[in-house]
C-alpha cells in the first residue's frame, strides 16, 4: 500500500512553495527546546506577562520552555546573520492549553521575517494580499486590523473573510520589526527595516479542506489521514 503525506505537512510544503517564489529563504527548524531569553526576553515580552505563566507554558525544571511560537528563531537567526534577508521557519510549538474542537497543546506555525532597506508596511499587506489568494483563491478578501505585539511595531492581525461561516476569521499576526530588536543585534533601525509575522499552519488547513476539529490531525486515524491524497 503506497502511504502519502500527512495534510499538515502537504499545506506546509504549498505554503513554504508561494514564499520561495517570492524570495524567502526556508531556515531549518529551530530548537523546539528553547531558552527563556530567545522565546521571551529577546522579544520583549514583558516578565509579568501571562503568557510565561506555567498554565499557559511548558516549563523544564532549568527554566527552559518548550517554544510557544516560531517567532523564537529571530534571536538565534540575527545573532548570525545580518541583512538583508528573507526568511520563513516552519516548525511545531507548544502552549499548555485544554484541548478541545480549535485548540491542542501542540501545533504548527509559520513564521516569516524579512528585513532590508526602504521595507514598508505596504510591503507587508503586498505579501499577505498574494499568499492568500495564491492558498484561497483570487477572490479572497482580506481585512488588516492594528493589534499590540511587543516585538512589532506598529502591529497588526490579518482576518480572511470566509463565506461558508459568514464572519472574518483571524488568520496571523504581524508588523513592523520593533527598532529595539534590531538595535539588540547591532543592527541600525535607521538604515535597516522589516517586517515579522506568525500564522497557525493548522487552522489555515483546516480552513482549506473544511475541518472543524483540530483533534483529528493528531490521532493518526487512517479513515481520516487517507482522504489527503
Amino acid at each position: 500500500m503506497i502511504g502519502n503525506l500527512h495534510p499538515i505537512t502537504q499545506f506546509i510544503d504549498r505554503a513554504i512553495e508561494i514564499f520561495t517564489d517570492l524570495g524567502f529563504e526556508v531556515i531549518p527548524d529551530m530548537p523546539e527546546l528553547e531558552t527563556e531569553y530567545y522565546n521571551f526576553d529577546f522579544l520583549r515580552v514583558p516578565a509579568d506577562h501571562p503568557s510565561r505563566d506555567q498554565q499557559d507554558t511548558f516549563w523544564t525544571k532549568d527554566t527552559r520552555v518548550l517554544r510557544t511560537h516560531t517567532t523564537a528563531f529571530q534571536g538565534r537567526l540575527l545573532r548570525d546573520r545580518k541583512p538583508p534577508l528573507r526568511v520563513i521557519v516552519p516548525g511545531l510549538c507548544f502552549r499548555n492549553e485544554a484541548t478541545d474542537q480549535s485548540h491542542e497543546a501542540q501545533f504548527y506555525q509559520l513564521d516569516g521575517l524579512a528585513i532590508d532597506k526602504d521595507i514598508a508596511m505596504s510591503d507587508l499587506i503586498g505579501t499577505f494580499e498574494h499568499f492568500f489568494k495564491k492558498l484561497y483563491g483570487k477572490d479572497t478578501k482580506l481585512r488588516f486590523v492594528p493589534h499590540n505585539y511587543p516585538f512589532v511595531e506598529p502591529g497588526m492581525d490579518v482576518y480572511m473573510w470566509w463565506p461558508q461561516k459568514g464572519r472574518w476569521l483571524e488568520m496571523l499576526g504581524s508588523g513592523m520589526v520593533h527598532p529595539e530588536i534590531l538595535q539588540s543585534v547591532n543592527i541600525d533601525p535607521k538604515k535597516w527595516q522589516g517586517f515579522a509575522f506568525g500564522s497557525g499552519i493548522d487552522r489555515m488547513m483546516m480552513l482549506y479542506y473544511g475541518i472543524d476539529d483540530i483533534r483529528l490531525s493528531y490521532r493518526n486515524d487512517f479513515r481520516f489521514l487517507k482522504q489527503f491524497k
